[in-house]
């Protein structure tokens, strides 16, 4: 049986046709040709250990052969610096990203397509969409305005909204003034987003009016102003600009004094004419490579969601790099990620432009009709088709796309969010195209950018990642920080410096008070760098297969160390759960009833769906002589729903009488978490927990609450 397993497991499912005529032994031949590599490298296994050993020769290369826009110097980075030190890279650079994102100007070339989700009351809404001379022209204009308002190098704009063409532009001209972009999606809860907008304090906000999911309209307006109202409260007052995205022509009776149109701000960038060149360019304010572009935020798990700051010279290289010599996208391909714009795959999709590619951008459902985005990849000529493990578990159980659709044009799909089982390898290649390249991806918002993923020199494996990324040293180590032997699972880390390692937490240098910066400081180098002496320490838990076809090694990914919460391919940190229940069920809020408090709580996640997908199991403890009444669920569940998102919502909220702790103090997730999915108690050792008795009761809750999901199966 094992033997058989290991087959099936390890089959081919697809195989490249011209391997060498790809980009990446292209760039391999160029590799040979400019360093006159002895005896010459030959394999992708060969270029990646050449790329992880010479960084500073490779990344150098990629600048050229993706052809930057900028001034690149003669400085790459200290090649034998640890990635504790986080070096600098390309110390004489002057770059702007958004400058590289619009070096097509065409008039007849689509950059963004974007289709609405039909309802009743629209069943055919059109199909929106601008060429890159337009959206250039669009940028040119908002950057007169963000000018017209002062904005500044340095200064944060962010956005709570909806992936739509209006967004995509003001990203871009934000960051072509030298601005940092934020963004929150539009269905995040106005608290979550609070937290993240109160840390970076942003000048202006874009914001749609309403959105279209599931086939409803929703109003945002209302959580747009519970955001502002949390702001006003912490001493901010950013400007606001409303995109039009209704009918309602009532709208704007809902508007608070000082919003801004849409339309109104780009004819204010009209009549000032700001920001522009005597021949019309628009003048990119050129930074330095780790200049700050866009502040993501971590999941949330320890505290408030992190403020990951990334540098505009990395995010650039990264995204080239991995567009155009791994996955060899080019001009002619259309390009559709299925994403909200609080993910980092929105940053991940908006990066194609570089390549002068079009990009679909969608914001609905997924699901509510089936057939919609298989329809848009025969209507729009999709070629690439990027969406989550969990869409694609969800698709299989109700739909085939292959007896429906051509998907004549489909030649990528992207999965990531959380890893691709075996079964779904064999659904895609059998009910949706038998010749596609189907690349499981990994990476994360920590790099926004990948450490394993695609190549279109390499075979596709069932149930694998094809390959580790070049240029990224990525290895599996022990839990005491030594190399896993060959085909032994470990903690992913990685053992060199990489350009898209974030510059820093937020507040940077020159952005924050000294005792800010230096916190920031610590609390960056805690995250990544605590667990390993001078290795990134990821998070993952990952197994690299022997190398076959010259890859090096696939990648399986078991599972995340830490306690990310990842329901339906979402990813969010217990500590957004927490923070909720502190505000409205702890004795001392005064939001909190005396027959509503919860003295203790504890947020995991269990695996269902075969390991495609996992459910939030919720345990609260209560005051002595109180029990769980269905009264006090519905309004956690409640609360969790409107100060965060639906997704937020637990799938089982469970009592419990005690919630372990360790000896100094904090919460024990990872543990409890392993033990509802079936690991021994005696797995934990007792000597480093301050009530380990506790543990017993969780592992009888995880027996009952595996059971329930295996009849459900």
């Amino acid at each position: 049986m094992a033997a058989a397993e290991e087959q099936a497991y390890s089959r081919l499912l697809f195989q490249p046709s011209a391997p060498e005529a790809s980009s990446t032994f292209r760039f391999r031949n160029s590799v040979n040709t400019i360093f006159g590599i002895s005896p010459p490298l030959t394999s992708y296994h060969d270029l990646y250990s050449w790329s992880t050993t010479h960084i500073d020769n490779f990344w150098s290369l990629v600048w050229d052969e993706v052809h930057v826009v900028g001034q690149k110097g003669t400085h790459v980075v200290d090649n034998s610096a640890p990635p504790t030190a986080n070096p600098p890279w390309f110390s004489q650079a002057a770059l702007n990203w958004a400058e590289n994102m619009l070096t097509c100007r065409s008039t007849h070339k689509l950059a963004l397509v974007q289709p609405t989700e039909p309802t009743p009351e629209e069943p055919s809404p059109p199909l929106r969409s601008i060429s890159y001379a337009d959206l250039y022209a669009l940028v040119a204009d908002l950057v007169s305005a963000l000018l017209h308002h002062n904005l500044k190098p340095g200064d944060r704009i962010a956005s709570y909204s909806s992936n739509c063409i209006e967004n995509v532009a003001a990203s871009l001209a934000a960051t072509a003034i030298g601005c940092i972009w934020v963004s929150a999606a539009a269905d995040f809860g106005p608290d979550g987003v609070l937290e993240r907008f109160e840390q970076v304090q942003p000048r202006i906000i874009f914001a749609v009016d309403a959105v279209v999911y599931n086939a409803k309209v929703h109003p945002h307006l209302p959580k747009l102003s519970s955001l502002l109202s949390g702001l006003s409260q912490a001493g901010q007052s950013p400007q606001v600009v409303v995109i039009h995205a209704t009918c309602s022509p009532n709208v704007r009776t809902q508007w608070s004094a000082g919003w801004i149109g849409w339309e109104d701000f780009i004819e204010e960038g009209k009549s000032s004419q700001c920001g522009r060149t005597v021949d019309g360019e628009i003048e990119w304010c050129r930074q330095g490579f780790d200049w700050p572009l866009w502040i993501l935020f971590s999941s949330g798990t320890t505290g408030r969601p992190k403020p990951i700051v990334h540098r505009a010279g990395g995010m650039l290289l990264q995204a080239k790099k991995e567009f155009m010599i791994c996955a060899e996208l080019s001009p002619q391909d259309v390009f559709f990620y299925y994403t909200t714009t609080g993910w980092m795959m929105w940053n991940f999709l908006v990066n194609g432009l570089s390549v002068g590619c079009t990009l679909v951008l969608y914001d609905g459902s997924p699901l509510k009709d089936p057939a919609y985005l298989w329809r848009l990849v025969d209507d729009l000529g999709i070629t690439v088709f990027g969406t989550s493990a969990k869409y694609l578990d969800q698709l299989s159980k109700v739909y085939k796309p292959r007896q429906h659709h051509k998907l004549s044009t489909l030649h990528h799909i992207y999965s990531t969010g959380s890893p691709l089982s075996h079964a779904l390898f064999d659904y895609v290649y059998e009910d949706i195209h038998p010749q596609v390249l189907l690349a499981s991806i990994t990476g994360g918002t920590d790099i926004c950018s990948l450490f394993a993923g695609m190549s279109t020199a390499l075979p596709v494996f069932r149930g694998e990642i094809q390959c580790r990324m070049l240029g990224m040293a990525i290895e599996t180590f022990t839990p005491e920080g030594v190399p896993c032997a060959p085909g032994k699972s470990g903690e992913l880390v990685c053992i060199r410096p990489f350009p898209c390692m974030p510059v820093g937490f937020w507040p940077l240098p020159g952005f924050g008070s000294e005792e800010a910066v230096s916190a920031a400081r610590v609390r960056y180098q805690q995250a990544y760098f605590s667990e390993f002496k001078d290795v990134w320490y990821h998070g993952d838990h990952v197994l690299i297969t022997p190398s076959r076809a010259g890859n090096g090694g696939g990648l399986i990914m078991l599972g995340r160390s830490d306690g990310v919460l990842n329901p339906g391919g979402i990813r969010f940190g217990s500590s957004e759960l927490y923070e909720v229940l502190d505000t409205c069920f702890s004795a001392s809020s005064s939001e909190g009833e005396s027959a509503d408090i919860i003295e203790d709580f504890l947020a995991v996640g269990q695996t269902i769906d075969n390991g495609t997908d996992e459910r939030v199991i919720l345990f609260v403890k209560l005051p002595e002589g109180m029990d769980l009444s269905l009264d006090m669920e519905k309004r956690i569940r409640a609360e969790v729903r409107a100060r965060r998102s639906p997704r937020h919502v637990p799938a089982r909220i469970i009592q419990i009488d005690d919630i372990p702790y360790t000896l100094n103090g904090k919460r024990v997730e990872v543990p409890v978490r392993k033990i509802i999915n079936g690991a021994l108690v005696s797995s934990v050792n007792p000597a480093t927990l301050r009530n380990p008795g506790c543990l017993a009761a969780y592992a009888s809750i995880g027996a009952a609450l595996r059971e329930e999901v295996k009849s459900k199966n």
